[in-house]
C-alpha cells in the first residue's frame, strides 16, 4: 500500500514537472532591456538615451533634436509588452519590424490633431495611420501605461491598458528591429519618454 502511494506521488511530481517544463518552453517572455545600460541597443540621431534608476529614458537633444533607439537584433512574429510613461507634450512611439524610415510600423504615443487620435494608434510610413485610437480616456497622461503589440504574419494588433485599439492586416514589413522614437520640434519640448519594462515573446522558433 505504501509503495503504491509513493508511486502515485512520484507520478504526480513527474506530471507537474513536465507541465512546468512545457510552460516555460512555450509562451516565455524575455526582457529586451536589462535595466542597467543600453547593451543590445543602438542609437541614431541626436536624441539623448540614458538609464536612470532602472528606467530607459529618451529626451530631445540640443535644439529639440530627434533620434531613435533600436535593438541590434531583428524580430518577425512576436508579442511585445511595454510599460511606459511620458511627459507631455510629446510625439514618440514604439517602432517594430523596423527596416528603414520607409519600411516599418510604430505603436504611437502622441496626441494628434488632424485626424484626432491618441496613444495606441498604429502608424506606417507612407500610409499614415492604419488604425486610430480615438478614445483619449484610455491614456493615463500622468502615470504608467501598458501597451501590447502582437505581430504575426500580416496580422497586427495593439492593446492599450488592456483595451484593443488596433486590429489590421498589412504586409509593409515582415521583420525588423524594435525601438523608440523621439520626435523633433520645440512644440514637443521638453519631451521625455520613460520605459520601465519591455518584454518580448517570440511566436515561432525562427525569432
Amino acid at each position: 500500500m505504501i509503495r503504491t502511494i509513493l508511486s502515485l506521488v512520484c507520478l504526480v511530481i513527474l506530471a507537474v514537472s513536465a507541465g512546468c517544463e512545457s510552460t516555460s518552453a512555450d509562451g516565455k517572455y524575455f526582457s529586451l532591456f536589462n535595466g542597467k545600460d543600453l547593451t543590445g541597443w543602438e542609437a541614431t540621431g541626436k536624441a539623448k538615451w540614458t538609464v536612470e534608476d532602472g528606467i530607459l529614458v529618451g529626451t530631445q537633444g540640443e535644439n529639440n533634436a530627434p533620434g531613435d533607439l533600436f535593438t541590434t537584433a531583428s524580430y518577425s512574429n512576436f508579442i511585445l509588452k511595454s510599460t511606459w510613461r511620458v511627459e507631455w507634450p510629446c510625439n514618440t512611439g514604439i517602432w517594430f519590424r523596423y527596416q528603414s524610415p520607409q519600411k516599418a510600423y510604430q505603436a504611437d504615443i502622441l496626441e494628434y490633431k488632424n485626424p484626432v487620435c491618441y496613444a495606441g494608434t498604429l502608424y506606417c510610413p507612407g500610409k499614415l495611420f492604419l488604425a486610430m485610437n480615438t478614445d483619449k480616456k484610455l491614456v493615463n497622461r500622468d502615470g504608467w501605461n501598458t501597451m501590447t503589440v502582437r505581430a504575426e504574419g500580416d496580422h497586427l494588433q495593439i492593446w492599450l491598458n488592456d483595451r484593443m485599439v488596433a486590429d489590421v492586416h498589412d504586409d509593409t514589413s515582415d521583420a525588423g528591429q524594435i525601438g523608440f522614437q523621439v520626435h523633433p520640434g520645440a512644440q514637443f519640448g521638453p519631451m521625455k519618454v520613460m520605459i520601465r519594462e519591455l518584454l518580448l515573446q517570440p511566436l515561432n522558433p525562427e525569432n
